[in-house]
């Protein structure tokens, strides 16, 4: 007689790997929000450019010696075919060259908050992008919840005077907000099939786009003193908050799909909104608590009210099949 699987049981494994990702989403917003306070200090002494390619360097190198270290990845790696290195090649120097290199040089050009302003705009972008490339279709529900976040970021970060910024700075952190909705679509279309693993994926496509950003860096800052201390940072981030951080996000991003995943890191506001009162001292006032509460609201519960699909049908079959 052939066993066969319990729907029920499949439909609850379903969930609960569900539930993991989403809780490990999370955990990696703590870590890069952390980064916030930490590059705040780094950048005291360390051009931004060279700053950022030397963390995602040095990070790539750490997950590349422990791809190549273990049978099942390097293996993964030698077998990899040119439309798998093609798609690796655009997501790290969409990812990692464009979009964090444009938000470094954007930091430089507009206030911060002028910055953070504009990149909220990534979740309506992932929400109409995912919905032509990866046909991924969000529900009534999370379209009104999208709404509700972007009108708590609007809050939050109001009164801001775009049209006294730099033109120039405000072109690069538009073109950083594409290439982040972007690389949301990329790594969620390379992450869903699931035919490589997170380790993989990130070692290699952080690899090729840190590699961009460190010549970048070293093309406008030839120059430049690291000390004890500098050292230190970037160890910790290029370890932590990049090597670990990075791979757990890409695979999140197997149970995730495209909005989920950008709605959760969308709460690095709340986050950093809360570590810059305790280790920066700056102010938040009654209406910025009320916008974050608006976008932490809409960041728990957009990721429950999945749809079908949304992937679920596809990762239920999935589940089967190894039953």
């Amino acid at each position: 007689m052939t066993k066969t699987s319990d729907p029920s049981s499949t439909e609850r494994r379903f969930e609960r790997h569900h539930w993991v990702a989403i809780a490990t989403a999370f955990f990696v917003t703590i870590l890069w929000s952390s980064s916030f306070v930490i590059i705040k200090f780094g950048l005291l002494e360390i051009p931004p450019l060279i700053f950022a390619g030397l963390r995602y360097t040095v990070a790539a190198i750490i997950l590349v010696i422990a791809a190549l270290a273990f049978p099942s990845p390097r293996t993964e790696i030698q077998s990899l075919s040119k439309r798998w290195w093609g798609r690796f090649v655009l997501y790290g120097v969409v990812y990692y060259s464009i979009t964090m290199g444009t938000q470094f040089v954007g930091l430089l050009l507009l206030p911060a908050t002028t910055v953070s302003f504009i990149l909220n705009f990534t979740i309506i972008l992932v929400v109409m992008f995912a919905f032509v490339f990866l046909h991924e279709r969000p529900n009534w529900k999370q379209i009104v919840l999208v709404f509700i976040a972007m009108c708590g970021a609007f809050l939050y970060f109001w009164p801001i005077d775009i049209l006294t910024s730099s033109l120039v700075g405000i072109l690069v952190v538009v073109i950083s907000l594409i290439a982040n909705a972007f690389s949301a679509i990329i790594g969620r279309e390379i992450n869903r099939s699931q035919q490589v693993s997170a380790l993989v994926v990130t070692a290699t496509s952080m690899m090729i786009g840190a590699i961009i950003l460190l010549v970048a860096g070293f093309l406008t800052t030839p120059v430049f003193f690291l000390s004890p201390n500098g050292i230190i940072i970037i160890v910790w981030l290029a370890v932590v908050n990049t090597a670990l951080a990075f791979t757990l996000w890409n695979q999140t991003m197997q149970r995730l799909t495209a909005l989920e995943s950008t709605i959760i890191n969308s709460t690095m506001l709340v986050q950093i909104a809360i570590l810059s009162l305790v280790f920066l001292g700056e102010v938040i006032t009654i209406p910025d608590w009320i916008g974050i509460i608006l976008v932490m609201t809409a960041a728990m519960l957009i990721p429950i009210l999945r749809t079908k699909h949304q992937g679920k049908t596809g990762e239920l079959d999935k589940l089967r099949q190894k039953s």
